[in-house]
């Protein structure tokens, strides 16, 4: 499926005539760019830009979302979901699920995490911008998170990291497809020039960072991707590998909720600084900040 449309298949698309398309162009009125002297029509844009202007029946009001953010876990944000007393409650299955599901509006926000091969562009927005149901979509910043290699106490086996790990055998734990650790343990493992087979994987993987660093406490792992934060509150070893972006994504009308804003809030102030310094591993610069608003 072609990703940008001639003028021709354009109009074809939408259904019209192209001296109409035209005349919308002329009047800025329908997303379109010119390379070469031709118009180009972006697919994804054109189905936004009508989803936009879709006509309601009096009284209809879009069906409101449970009030779930769903996505990846994290330590920080399960403290201030509970703290800030917003209502909303954490269904923690990956990055990628997450935003399925705030696409098909079965969480209120999806907390994500998500990484690209390359790892030469921001790879959250990106994947919010692909997802042409989420044409309302707002991107807050949470955090910068601290990845790193997690290892039992004191990193007993002296790992020195992925490759180390990978060129020695030692029991690797996973985490499911599309979650954002397993994502940017793909493109590590790209850059380093090793194959994720190379790894001693575990047979299942690890919902979450907080259950993977349960199985290497209880000795049913050697090591495995997570947070600093993670590793910290469990006593473990920590290499630090990268940092990332952790964002919060949701649709526009959810954003003014109350809920939302009281977690919004606290994000805001000091106790959410200080709280993030006792888990380690954050950066908070940009905490807060409005990156995507569709």
């Amino acid at each position: 499926m072609q990703n940008y449309l001639g003028t021709e298949e354009a109009a074809a698309y939408l259904g019209i005539k192209e001296r109409k398309l035209y005349e919308l162009v002329a009047n800025g009125a329908v997303p379109a760019s010119k390379v070469t002297g031709k118009w180009l029509f972006p697919r994804d844009a054109l189905d936004r830009w009508v989803e936009a202007g879709l006509a309601h029946p009096e009284g209809f009001a879009p069906l409101a979302p449970p009030p779930i953010i769903g996505g990846s876990h994290d330590p920080l944000l399960e403290w201030a979901t509970r703290s800030s007393g917003c209502g909303l409650a954490l269904l923690s299955e990956g990055s990628s699920a997450g935003l399925d599901r705030l696409n098909r509006n079965e969480v209120a926000m999806a907390a994500i995490h998500l990484h690209e091969p390359a790892g030469d562009r921001d790879a959250n927005l990106a994947a919010v911008s692909a997802q042409t149901g989420l044409h309302d979509a707002v991107v807050i910043a949470f955090a910068r998170r601290e990845q790193g290699l997690v290892t039992a106490p004191g990193n007993p086996l002296g790992l020195a990291g992925l490759t180390d790990a990978a060129a020695r055998g030692v029991r690797f734990g996973l985490r499911q497809g599309g979650a954002g650790a397993q994502l940017l343990l793909e493109r590590l493992a790209g850059e380093a020039g090793f194959a994720l087979s190379a790894l001693a994987a575990s047979p299942q993987p690890f919902a979450t960072g907080a259950d993977l660093a349960f199985a290497i406490r209880a000795g049913e792992v050697d090591c495995g991707l997570a947070t600093r934060a993670v590793a910290a509150a469990n006593g473990l070893g920590f290499s630090p590998l990268a940092w990332e972006r952790f964002d919060l994504a949701l649709r526009r009308r959810v954003y003014f909720e109350p809920g939302p804003q009281r977690l919004f809030a606290l994000m805001r102030g000091e106790a959410f600084r200080r709280h993030a310094d006792i888990l380690g591993g954050y950066d908070l610069t940009e905490s807060g900040q409005v990156l995507l608003n569709r």
